[in-house]
């Protein structure tokens, strides 16, 4: 199982680990630590070092009741970002989260390798088709509603169940328009209450027979700390229980904000398969 990286085949046989980093003043844990170019700089540096394989940029905050911005706005806060960490890295491979096929193609035109799309192209009708042009991976989630709405009592049936129906309908649309490398990501947290995302989460395994790379990221949300009765500062043990359930249940990607942790569940768990 590989993709292609900017003509580079990244093998995810074994699990890889993808960095956050937040160029917005108000994500959910780490809003304002890396909201210039120097200090994503310093945070990619870091993150490099303790084995991310990918960094993922986003410069528009999708927490819930997240502020809207404008596309210019979204522009400004992540293409100086990602000049110079091109620039700065050369061997980086940087994924971009955004749901606008504008930021898309302009990123990927600066060096970005991947697109990371919360929406699967329901909130820009181009995404697709732009990602298509641009030959790149494409990291597609599921979320129900925006961030701004998401969270008002969403209901499913069987969650997992509508889960993988919408990823079969959208991975076929992601095909019409030429899309090779699909990465599929649940989505736990976006358009879903606790229950179901530790639904998810328990049968994450039926995610394997979509065929494609699944990425996990549990990273720090409400859904670890709001079972432990804490905050987002002190999730990260419960984080980690859920990226080694994760790594047993297939996960490919762990998309996280503390790459160290992640990197030796990947070791532990590699080692209990030798």
């Amino acid at each position: 199982m590989t993709i292609n990286c900017k003509g580079n085949l990244i093998a995810l046989d074994r699990p890889k680990v993808m960095g956050i980093v937040n160029l917005t003043p108000d994500s959910f844990y780490d809003g304002g630590k890396s909201n210039s170019v120097t200090l994503a700089v310093q945070q990619v540096d870091k993150m490099l070092a303790e084995g991310a394989t990918f960094i993922d940029l986003g410069a528009y905050s999708s927490r819930p009741n997240a502020k809207h911005i404008t596309t210019e706005e979204e522009m400004q806060r992540i293409l100086p970002v990602v000049q110079k960490l091109v620039t700065t890295f050369p061997e980086i491979i940087l994924s971009i989260d955004t749901f606008r096929s504008e930021i898309a193609k302009a990123c990927i035109h600066e060096g970005a390798a991947i697109i990371n799309d919360i929406s699967a192209g329901n909130m820009d009708k181009n995404m697709m088709q732009t990602v298509g042009h641009l030959n790149v991976p494409y990291i597609m989630m599921h979320m129900k509603g925006t961030p701004q709405n998401m969270q008002e009592s969403p209901e499913y049936k069987n969650v997992t169940l509508e889960v993988l129906h919408y990823f079969s309908e959208k991975i076929a649309l992601a095909k019409q328009h030429k899309i090779n490398d699909i990465i599929v990501d649940p989505g736990f947290g976006f358009g879903k209450t606790i229950t179901h995302n530790y639904q998810l989460a328990n049968e994450l395994e039926l995610f394997q027979a979509i065929d494609f790379p699944l990425l996990a990221g549990f990273s720090r949300k409400s859904m670890i700390y709001n079972v432990l009765e804490t905050d987002a500062q002190h999730a990260l043990n419960g984080t980690t229980a859920l990226n080694t359930l994760a790594l047993y249940k297939g996960a490919k990607i762990l998309r996280v904000h503390d790459v160290k942790e992640a990197m030796e569940c990947i070791q532990l768990i590699e080692r209990l398969k030798d």
